[in-house]
């Protein structure tokens, strides 16, 4: 027994040994892999972020630092004399309104009618289903460049609306006096109003509508039958199910859906560009199209003195920065339902 109980003595620090040794080198293989992982992350943010950065530093640069060659990131002073001239070229605060007056309304519609279509191809069963889904996602491969003839054809033959619209709360977002009032009605159907952007979406056709639909349907689809089937047993019909248990339910694709149909809308220049004529409809895009005209007004005929790379910087960050507000705000919940919504993956 003496013997057996040495022998185990002797073993037993060789296999301490060893345990000791495969610790260590799953610890280092543990680090490699998140450097290797952080590496990568860091890359693929510097790409994303390099934009930014240049934005901002080339912002508060003065005529001389632009002509000096030693000054890349950091200016020799904060000139915020770019951003007041920036500001009023783009008419910031008129333009802003158009901008979120045809974000946000375009993407109320785009909630209310893709949650819509995309719960009828997700819950409810009917002949050609898979087929008419197949079309929906076939419109999002066609180029819009390729419809936008047709299209202005269209809105231009459409009969003209006279829509008096004052809302209190938001008088600079819908009045009487914007796009939809009876102040701008001509003799070119809907050009030069905003209904080419808002009417769309609420019939499921607007800006990367087939996207939300695919979102919508994909998220009803993993929904529990249950709920359904007990809203029936209850006396619920098909509408009333859709509106108070499945929509209230989707909040996680309504969430994504709302925010990125405001990005896309805010960020979209070639339909604005086709439909809206009238400076004082422009959009904040549309107003770096003629930044170099409105500053020459604003400086009373100076503004080749003005103009320059770091002028067009700052008029770029003052178009970018809403979206980027509204994004730290919303981040948190953002990020959340995307996972929810089963977008990953």
């Amino acid at each position: 027994m003496a013997t057996l109980a040495e022998a185990r003595r002797a073993v037993q620090p060789r296999r301490q040994g060893r345990v000791n040794t495969y610790a260590v080198l799953k610890l280092i293989r543990t680090i490699i892999l998140r450097a290797v992982t952080y590496l990568i992350l860091a890359d693929i943010s510097f790409v994303f972020l390099y934009p930014v950065f240049y934005i901002i530093a080339t912002s508060f640069k003065n005529v001389q630092d632009l002509t000096d060659p030693t000054i890349v990131w950091i200016a020799s002073g904060f000139d915020w004399q770019n951003y007041v001239l920036a500001w009023q070229s783009l008419s910031f605060v008129s333009s802003f309104s158009n901008s979120a007056q045809i974000s946000v309304l375009a993407a109320i519609g785009q909630v209310i009618s893709c949650a819509f279509v995309g719960y009828g191809f997700g819950r409810v069963v009917f002949p050609g289903r898979e087929l008419l889904f197949l079309l929906v996602i076939f419109t999002f491969l066609v180029p819009p460049e390729t419809i936008i003839v047709p299209l202005f054809i269209l809105y231009k033959t459409m009969p003209r609306l006279a829509v008096d619209i004052n809302v209190a709360a938001f008088p600079h977002i819908v009045s009487a006096s914007g796009s939809f009032g009876p102040g701008n009605i001509f003799d070119h159907g809907w050009i030069d109003t905003y209904w080419p952007f808002i009417f769309p979406s609420f019939l499921g056709m607007g800006l990367k509508g087939p996207v939300f639909i695919l979102i919508f349907r994909q998220f009803f689809r993993n929904a529990p039958f249950e709920l359904e089937e007990a809203a029936r047993v209850d006396g619920a019909g098909m509408l009333a199910t859709f509106f108070r248990i499945m929509l209230p339910l989707a909040k996680p694709a309504v969430l994504v859906t709302f925010l990125f149909s405001i990005v896309w809308h805010w960020n979209d220049f070639l339909e604005p560009l086709i439909y809206l004529n009238r400076q004082q409809l422009f959009t904040l895009p549309m107003r770096l199209s003629v930044l170099g005209q409105t500053l020459n007004d604003v400086t009373g005929g100076q503004g080749s003195d003005f103009y320059n790379e770091a002028l067009v910087m700052a008029a770029c960050f003052l178009v970018i920065v809403p979206v980027l507000v509204l994004y730290v705000f919303t981040q948190r919940y953002f990020t959340e339902s995307i996972d929810r919504a089963g977008l990953v993956g």
